[in-house]
Parts: structure tokens; sequence; C-alpha cells
């Protein structure tokens, strides 16, 4: 979230102090305003997106089909985004600003008209009459031909579409014409909410890769240059949202806005969709994660604006939404003895979701093997008296040679493993073979490090 800046227009102007005029102070209800109207704004596309995005996840339709991060892509993606910031930052300091908002003024108008048919068609299809006359249409580019024939774009819609596009497009020339700020914020809450929608985590442990990378990437960008203030004050696109502090005096011609990224909506907004999916997949027919979840990013929000307001400087969001987002969450996944099945939830249809075992590699890290820990020690009380069972060497049956039925010895190496079962105070366990069954695992490997404990040996830790 930015501080307030003086624009002309919506979403772009100088700082103040550069040659502009000093603008008077706002009112303490305009601020009041301002900011409610900014979280009010934050709020919708989340809430509504993540909705969304469960319907989504379950369409067979080509044109539907979400975009799935995967934990390389949340790796990568903060330094992908600092060389797009960068990029940008030079650009602005080498070229004309006023060149470079031209051309990215016609890109954003585009995707902003095809990004606000698709939030509103929804809603619009309920205003049609029943006798409307609606034809389907297919928009299909193939690349090749016979047998190496290679869909590039394969896109259905029908008439209603086009009416919500028509729609669209008066928006779009509104904002391209007078970059007015409530053009911007119509576009920006429909990059937000399909961005919510449509961009899907692979599992949680990814979220919290993403979540992490990019809160290092926003403090230092906000606190260690002026390379983040400076662009989202020079660029002059739906890229955020603006609501004006002097609206109240000067009415819908108002200049003194208050900003906060749609990057700031979207990278949390995806999180809380994620656990909304994780929430219906228990069956138990509560949202208890998704509305914690929701509830952390109003705080982290709140924070961010109290924040702002005491120090007089732009804050990183993402420095408050990232912790409440992750650990309010976490905590309740503590208290009810879930984190184990929180961290193995994968989206369905993803290249974890099946296999032997349900936990990507990635997950192999510090703060996985220590949330694994935390709802083991848990969970220990419920499960010593199953523990001392399985732990007791198996029974003779006849017809059995005795030295297949002897415990095979205990190496070293098994106490080398990150989540050894001794280090926890459980011991050398033997995974049942209901486990077994639930994870289509019948090899005899550690879920966790990969690694093979002798005669099948393995932590046992609800897997």
């Amino acid at each position: 979230m930015e501080e307030p800046a003086a624009h002309n227009g919506s979403a772009a102007g100088a700082a103040p102090g550069a040659g502009t005029p000093a603008r008077p102070p706002a009112t303490p209800e305009g601020m009041a305003l301002a900011y409610g109207s900014l979280v009010l704004m934050a709020l919708l596309p989340i809430f509504f997106g993540a909705l969304r995005s469960v319907s989504c996840a379950k369409s067979k339709n080509s044109s539907e089909m979400p975009e799935t991060i995967t934990s390389r892509d949340a790796a990568r993606f903060p330094i992908v985004a600092s060389c797009t910031l960068l990029g940008l930052y030079l650009f602005f300091k080498i070229f004309s600003q006023e060149y470079i908002n031209l051309l990215l003024s016609m890109y954003f108008f585009v995707l902003g008209i095809l990004a606000l048919s698709h939030t509103i068609s929804p809603m619009m299809n309920r205003f049609f009459p029943a006798n409307f006359p609606n034809k389907q249409y297919q928009l299909l580019f193939t690349q090749g031909s016979g047998e190496s024939k290679e869909e590039i774009v394969n896109y259905e819609f029908d008439t209603k579409d086009l009416v919500c596009l028509a729609l669209s497009s008066v928006v779009g020339v509104w904002y391209l014409l007078r970059k007015h700020w409530i053009a911007n914020n119509l576009f920006g809450l429909a990059f937000s909410l399909n961005g919510v929608e449509l961009l899907h985590l692979n599992n949680v442990s990814t979220g919290c890769i993403l979540l992490g990378g990019l809160f290092i990437y926003d403090v230092f960008w906000v606190f260690g240059t002026n390379v983040m203030v400076t662009v989202a004050k020079s660029f002059e696109a739906p890229i955020k949202l603006v609501f004006p502090q002097d609206l109240l005096e000067k009415g819908l011609d108002a200049d003194n806005f208050a900003m906060l990224g749609l990057g700031d909506i979207v990278i949390p907004g995806i999180f809380i969709a994620l656990l909304l999916r994780f929430d219906i997949s228990l069956k138990k027919n509560t949202h208890t994660y998704f509305y914690t979840s929701f509830v952390a990013y109003i705080f982290g929000l709140g924070l961010t604006i109290f924040i702002m307001h005491i120090f007089k400087h732009a804050q990183p969001a993402l420095l408050y939404l990232v912790p409440a987002c992750i650990g309010f969450p976490l905590l309740v996944a503590l208290a009810k003895g879930e984190v184990t099945e929180m961290f193995r939830f994968c989206l369905p249809g993803s290249a974890h979701a099946s296999g032997s075992c349900l936990i990507p590699e990635f997950q192999c890290s510090l703060f996985h093997a220590a949330a694994l820990s935390w709802s083991l020690q848990a969970r220990r009380g419920q499960r010593v008296q199953a523990a001392t069972r399985r732990a007791q060497p198996p029974r003779r049956h006849q017809g059995l040679p005795k030295k297949s039925q002897q415990k095979p010895p205990r190496r070293r190496s098994d106490l080398a493993h990150g989540l050894c079962p001794a280090l926890l105070g459980w011991g050398p366990l033997r995974p049942s073979a209901s486990d077994r069954r639930r994870n289509n695992c019948a090899r005899a490997s550690c879920c966790v490090c990969r690694s093979s404990h002798p005669g099948g040996v393995s932590m046992y830790a609800g897997f």
C-alpha cells in the first residue's frame, strides 16, 4: 500500500514536492472514507473470486480452466517480478513517460475489457429474458495441419458474452479517454477477481513458498529502494485501486488519492481461495480456514493502514498480510490437529495429486518439518497406545521360516532424517496397512525424505 499521492485523473502523477504545489492535508473524515473504501474494494474480489474458484476448478470448459501454480513457479515468481519491476523503473528513467504510458494504456484497455466482460457475465445472465436469442460461437486458432495440428486458442462464447463485451467496451473507452479513477477501479476489481478465480495454487506449501518469496520482494523494493513507489506513481495503468481522500470537498473531480496495489489483493487472495477448497475437501460443511484467513487478511490490511498513518511512509502491505494469512490458519490447524491434512491437500489433477505419496518433495523444508512435528506432538496423546502396538514385533505365523519373522536390524542412517521418529519420541514405527492403501504406497520409503528404511520401517505421521 502506498501513501497518498496527488494525481491528475486517477493512477498516475508526480509525487508531492516534485515541482507540484503542496496539497492541503486530508481531513479525518476523508481519510477514513478513503481507507475504508480501499479495504472494502480489496475484500470483494477475494470473497467472490474464492467462491468462483471452486466452480472454476470443477469446470470442464477449456476457456475457463484455471492456471495451476506449482512449487517451481512460486519459487521463480519473486525473481521474475523483481526483473520486471526494475525493467519498468529503467524504462521510465530512460524513455519518455508519456509514450510508455500510451503503449501500456492500449495494452490494458484490451485486457481490461476482456477481464470486465468475464466478471460481469454471470451477473448479466440473470437479466436476459428466457426467449433471448442466444447463439454459440467458438474462436479456434490452430497450428499445423493433419495429425500434427495443435490448438493455440480455443475459446467458446455466446451472444450474451458479446453483450457483456460491448458494455465493458464503454468502460474501456471511458478509461482510455479520461483516465478516471472510477474506470480505473472497475478494471482493477475485474483483474483482481479474475486473478483469484483463475490462478490456483496446487497445494498449501506452494502458497507458503509464494507468499514467503513475495514477502521478501515487497519489503526489499519498498524499504530498500525507491523503485516500487516510483513505478507505482508513474505507471498509468489499472494495476492498483485508488480512492480520493478529498472526495467530500471536491466530489468526483478529487485528485488526492490513497492507493492499494493489486498484488496485495491477488497474492493473498489465491491462498485464501485455496483454503476454501481445502475446507470443501474436508466435507465437514464448515469453512473454518476460509473465514479464518479472510479475517486475517482484514487484520493485516488494517494494520498496514495504521502503520502507514503513524509513520507517514509507504508500507509494503505483504509485510503484514503474509504473516497474518499464513499464521492464523496454521494456528487453527494446530489447535484442531489438522496440520498434516492441510499440507497433504493437493489440487485435483495436479502433478502431485497422484502417485505413491501425496506430499511433494519441495515440502521437505524446515518450515514443513516444524509444522509436522507440532502436529505429531499434538496427536501423540491420542496415539500412544496404537503406536505401542505397532512397535511390537509381529506374531509368528505357521508355515513361515524363522528368518523371515525376525525384526530387521536398525541402521544408523535411520536417525539422520530431519523428522526422524526417534527425535519426536515415537521410535521406529511400521506403517499400517490402511496407511499404505490410503497413499497407494507399496514401497518401503519415508514419505518425507524419500530414503529407504530397512524392512519398511518409517515414521508414522498420518501418511
